[in-house]
């Protein structure tokens, strides 16, 4: 599969930017579980973030397994970007877009490992740590939980991160490789 096919599938969704990424250019780091750990009421609370995703060491030798990815947001307009619960209901979409996205890369005879804005929201309440993920299939973990600080790595493609007061980006990451690599 060739990025030109993988761009000519994502026209047809209300992508705001993309760009393809050697993985080898991609920065880890674990300063942003510092941050994880300090400042955000998920952690220790759901499966698409730490701890649960291991060590940002295992993050990053599962990541760099994928030659390439697929760095790619979208955009909504929202009334109160300081709205959680607004805000989290505007990710559904981006999230359905990215598993669309995955999927067809998947069925191309592809390997893919996926990487979403934020935590998980596919549930009410997680169910970790007691019980397994309900929804293993569909869950994308966070790029921050994985070390990589979305920040940095929107400036470094040149792409945006931040619009204005009523607009949210969400972003995804879809790492690719042929099951020969």
């Amino acid at each position: 599969m060739t990025n030109q096919e993988i761009e000519a599938f994502i026209t047809q969704f209300p992508i705001y930017q993309y760009t393809f990424i050697n993985t080898e250019d991609i920065e880890f780091s674990d300063r942003v579980r510092v941050i994880c750990k300090q400042e955000c009421p998920r952690y220790g609370s759901s499966w698409s973030c730490p701890p649960a995703v291991g060590s940002v060491e295992r993050c990053k030798a599962h990541c760099l397994e994928y030659p390439q990815a697929l760095f790619f947001s979208s955009v909504t307009d929202i009334a109160d970007v300081t709205d959680i619960d607004e805000a989290v209901k505007t990710k559904r979409d981006h999230e359905n877009m990215t598993k669309v996205i995955e999927d067809y890369v998947r069925n191309q005879s592809m390997l893919v490992y996926t990487l979403s804005s934020d935590s998980c929201c596919i549930c009410d309440k997680c169910t970790y740590p007691k019980n397994p993920c309900l929804h293993p299939e569909i869950l994308h973990p966070c790029i921050e939980s994985h070390g990589i600080i979305v920040t940095n790595l929107a400036e470094k493609q040149q792409m945006d991160y931040y619009l204005g007061e009523h607009l949210i980006l969400w972003f995804s990451l879809i790492f690719f490789k042929t099951p020969l690599d």
